[in-house]
């Protein structure tokens, strides 16, 4: 397989990772390749095990035929040496309990915490904020971005998680970061999780508003 294959489909793999499921026309679009050129990579992917097609009904006429990342596809974006973590993690709790787990996560909380803060700048506007933050997650592995909310507000959308297989093994990190984000952004900022990789969306999002004067109770998960 030449360089020029080789990149074009790993252009693909990304696409899928961070759009989510796509047509071959859709994907040639946005690539810069015919929809049969897309089409042809995708097969090449398929034989492989990274993508699956699926027909998606939407309204009247035909189904589309849309492609997506299978586990194995997924699986080529880093996870940042999960099996360690993993034996890490279940090393901890035998030893110390779940309390020594707790303390594992809140050490690496604050941790977290004083690195973000030092990016985003308390005076910012909270569009400079939520950037400065997606920046420094995606440098982490998150594949971060932000977008404007139609609902108002912005959303913080991340299509990677490199810490899903520790995540899935301690619920208490993901509670950990919804409080980093809430932290970093300050008081008056409601910060709301509304897709989940780990309750089967393809990525984890985050839904982020100024919080309405006069309200200054803190958002439950």
């Amino acid at each position: 397989m030449s360089q020029a294959t080789d990149r074009s489909q790993d252009r693909i793999l990304f696409h899928l990772k961070s759009r989510g499921s796509q047509t071959a026309a859709e994907i040639g679009r946005s690539l810069g390749m015919t929809p049969a050129g897309a089409r042809q990579h995708l097969v090449k992917l398929e034989v492989t095990g990274l993508v699956e097609a699926e027909n998606q009904r939407h309204g009247r006429g035909r189904p589309r035929k849309c492609w997506r990342l299978t586990q194995a596809g997924h699986g080529r974006f880093p996870d940042r040496h999960s099996d360690l973590t993993l034996d890490l993690l279940g090393a901890t709790r035998q030893v110390f309990g779940e309390r020594g787990l707790e303390r594992l996560i809140e050490h690496r909380q604050g941790a977290s915490l004083a690195d973000y803060r030092k990016a985003v700048g308390e005076r910012w506007s909270l569009r400079r904020k939520l950037a400065a933050l997606a920046q420094v997650r995606s440098r982490e592995g998150y594949m971060a971005s932000i977008a404007d909310d139609p609902q108002g507000g912005f959303l913080l959308v991340e299509d990677h998680c490199p810490i899903c297989a520790a995540a899935a093994a301690c619920q208490g990190l993901c509670r950990s970061e919804l409080a980093i984000f809430r932290a970093v952004l300050g008081t008056d900022v409601t910060v709301e999780r509304i897709d989940h990789i780990l309750a089967g969306a393809r990525r984890c999002a985050y839904r982020i508003a100024r919080r309405p004067r006069g309200d200054g109770g803190s958002k439950a998960e």
